[in-house]
């Protein structure tokens, strides 16, 4: 089985379950104090989740509902707090996907994203700072943070486009070509 071949089993297996659970909707309804920091890190009532394993837990029963954040299971659906993304993508690579290259994203609970039609790239610019902020999607409507060692090495892999006069970088992913960002002084 070749990389691409193990990440798109994967992949479909993650986007099954995910479609199964969107099926759940309980009666029981209410908040529970769960925040996931912009750093991609939970906690419970202020405490740092300790183990990776319990967050992986409450990652695969995550549920975004126009702008707030869910933790559903058949029984009950808990909204919690994420203050940007609820995941981190730390790393990028390129691999050969059937002779056209493709970008893989892991995340800071170790699931991988290839970025495609589905699972595309996008880049906003922090208003105040000017810096961009990027973010590939995961599931679901679920988005993933691009960390920024992880976005200089998606820049180092971009290619330079010209448009109008100005230049940009953009990347391709099978077949799909996305926006970086301009490359141009202000």
């Amino acid at each position: 089985m070749s990389e691409l071949d193990a990440i798109l089993a994967d992949l479909r297996t993650r986007e099954a379950q995910s479609a199964t659970r969107r099926d759940w909707n309980p009666r029981q309804r209410g908040d529970i104090d769960i925040r996931i920091a912009a750093d991609g890190s939970w906690y419970h009532q202020g405490r740092r989740f300790q183990r990776d394993s319990l967050v992986k837990l409450f990652a695969g029963i995550l549920r975004r509902e126009r702008d707030e954040y869910f933790l559903v299971t058949p029984a009950e659906k808990l909204r919690i707090e994420v203050e940007d993304a609820p995941f981190v993508a730390t790393l990028v690579e390129r691999i050969d996907a059937d002779g056209e290259p493709a970008l893989v994203f892991t995340t800071n609970i170790g699931d991988r994203i290839l970025v495609d039609g589905d699972h595309p790239i996008r880049v906003e610019t922090d208003p105040s700072s000017g810096e961009p902020r990027p973010y590939v999607r995961a599931r679901d409507g679920l988005e993933a943070l691009i960390s920024r060692s992880a976005f200089f090495d998606l820049a180092n892999l971009a290619d330079e486009k010209l448009r109008d006069g100005s230049r940009y970088l953009s990347v391709t992913s099978r077949g799909h070509e996305f926006e970086l960002g301009s490359i141009d002084e202000r």
